[in-house]
């Protein structure tokens, strides 16, 4: 059976626990809290639980004034920053080297050879990577600033466009297949059951009505070593992603 949604698999989790012939001694409010931290989890290290994505946000007066852009919560990292260049307020610059190159030369290009185009190109990329630096900018996802090291004032025009290569985290909301995902549902799993050890410690030796004696301990070492053992499959897995964590 598939699961699509919150409450479908807070039900999975507690059926792949004993309900409703066991009753699983954890609360709404705890069931809540494990799922949270395991969709923390995978936002983090999961292969699945970032995708690429692409931003742009108009230069506003507020962003050259404080120096820095707001970015979204759902964004993780950033990898590139593309600030406006060969341009004057959004116009092309007709005094471009680029700009000259091709609006001279595109036009034969439909009936001779290119090669001399992609040489020309080549060496002017090899020039800007010699001429110009690497855009530099921090970025910490805990409060959401991006800096640019540059100068506001004549490197971004109001009005302007920055475009951001970044990692945003999946959410189950928009992405309800993460809800299916085997080591989704395995890694909540272990999280509730270690929770529900966790409130049956209290228990312990205690023998209850009917002679049946709880044994929390061996529940509580089982969910740890499912739990090590989830955490350790995703972090050797893990995907080699190229990015700046900020």
């Amino acid at each position: 059976m598939a699961v699509t949604n919150e409450t479908e698999f807070k039900e999975y989790v507690l059926r792949a626990l004993g309900a409703p012939l066991l009753t699983v001694n954890v609360s709404g409010e705890q069931l809540d809290d494990r799922i949270s931290e395991a969709i923390s989890f995978f936002k983090d290290y999961y292969w699945d639980g970032l995708e690429r994505e692409y931003l742009k946000h108009k230069v506003t007066q507020e962003d050259i004034d404080n120096r820095y852009i707001t970015i979204p919560d759902h964004i993780w990292s950033i990898n590139h920053v593309f600030t406006p260049s060969n341009s004057t307020n959004g116009q092309p610059n007709i005094f471009d080297l680029e700009y000259q190159l091709r609006m001279n030369d595109m036009r034969d290009l439909t009936s001779t050879s290119v090669i001399y185009y992609e040489q020309v190109m080549e060496h002017i990329a090899l020039l800007q990577n010699r001429l110009n630096a690497e855009r530099q900018f921090e970025f910490n996802r805990l409060n959401g600033k991006l800096h640019l090291h540059l100068n506001w004032i004549t490197k971004v025009p109001l009005d302007s466009w920055i475009v951001v290569e970044a990692y945003a985290a999946l959410d189950p909301a928009t992405s309800p297949k993460m809800w299916n995902d085997r080591l989704f549902k395995e890694y909540a799993i272990a999280l509730t059951k270690f929770q529900w050890a966790q409130n049956l410690s209290k228990y312990q030796n205690v023998q209850l009505p009917g002679g049946v004696t709880v044994d929390s301990v061996t529940m509580y070492n089982n969910a740890q070593e499912d739990i090590s053992k989830i955490e350790q499959e995703i972090m050797v897995n893990l995907a080699p992603l190229n990015w700046f964590m900020g």
